[in-house]
């Protein structure tokens, strides 16, 4: 697929834009002015940036507990972002969301969840819709490998087959489960593999190469789009931060040399190398968009701190639809 400059450009900036906010978010939980659990996307920047360069506001998706990357990746403000992980009032959902419940209809995010595979069969749901009403869209739903193990998805993948809906089903297998090793919780390689069984095709993904996930997805939502159903994409990835936080609870689970190998293929930095090579993006350039991005970020921090927290009185609005 031949990809244009412009579309290129999009890429890295959607990936740096993640990358930043993530990094001074967690500076901010550890400085303890975010409450409760963080989960920061740090180094699968590649498959939201590939994804979402696809997407309009009026494709649909579901994402994690490790949701702020889609978020940011399909055009999340930082102020209203950061404003939601502060609890203030004028975040995204008001700040009753918090880090793990962040949805806007607005931007087609129909939720981050703390529920382990709960985003599929929502997004099933959204396909259903888009299928219905004959619009000219997709569903995306987002999981990890300890999700692909759960009910939930199974069901929604066999219901999605069934009825040939527009989703495509992207497991981001950074190769735990919490802080279960994949080969400790599961008898396959792929998660790919489980497509086979509800008829549907799966495909392994290099998931540090942005443009390796954003032309499989151009198949995937092409197929969508012509009628003939889903698509697993499973994007082998990894976090560089820990499950929770920066540092997390502090458990062995995984080794400083295996952190460093993954830490070799950092999707940006070789993102940005291929851009250098193709002539599109130099590094005085690329050191600008950080550090125009970090400027962003950091008056999104200050919009959160400088917003009220919400009156108690509104505790129980936005409850129901």
């Amino acid at each position: 697929m031949d990809l244009n400059n412009e579309t290129l450009l999009d890429i890295h900036l959607r990936m740096v834009r993640i990358r930043t906010f993530e990094t001074e978010a967690g500076k901010m939980a550890e400085a303890g002015k975010i409450p409760g659990a963080l989960h920061l996307y740090v180094g699968q920047e590649a498959v939201a940036g590939g994804i979402m360069a696809h997407l309009s506001n009026d494709d649909w998706i579901t994402s994690t507990h490790r949701g702020h990357g889609h978020l940011i990746a399909k055009g999340g403000e930082f102020g209203k972002m950061f404003a939601e992980l502060y609890g203030r009032a004028t975040g995204y959902c008001k700040g009753k969301g918090g880090s793990m419940h962040i949805s806007n209809m607005q931007l087609g995010m129909l939720g981050a969840n703390g529920i382990v595979g709960a985003g599929p069969p929502i997004a099933v749901g959204a396909a259903f819709s888009i299928k219905y009403r004959n619009a000219p869209n997709v569903a995306v739903t987002f999981f990890g490998d300890g999700a692909s193990n759960e009910g939930s998805f199974h069901e929604a993948a066999n219901m999605a087959a069934l009825y040939k809906l527009p989703v495509l089903f992207v497991c981001e297998n950074n190769g735990y489960g919490e802080y279960t090793a994949q080969a400790n919780h599961q008898a396959i390689v792929d998660v790919a593999d489980r497509a086979a069984g509800y008829g549907m095709p799966g495909v392994v993904v290099d998931g540090m190469d942005a443009i390796a996930v954003y032309e499989a997805t151009a198949a995937a939502i092409e197929r969508a789009k012509e009628g003939l159903g889903p698509s697993l994409l499973e994007c082998k990835t990894y976090r560089f931060f820990d499950h929770v936080g920066v540092r997390g609870m502090g458990l062995s689970y995984r080794t400083d040399d295996e952190l460093a190998e993954w830490q070799k293929r950092d999707p940006i930095l070789i993102f940005e190398v291929r851009l250098a090579e193709l002539g599109v993006l130099s590094e005085a350039q690329a050191k600008e968009i950080h550090e125009k991005v970090l400027a962003d970020v950091k008056e999104g921090i200050e919009f959160a701190e400088a917003s009220p927290m919400p009156n108690p009185d509104s505790l129980l609005e936005d409850v129901y639809a």
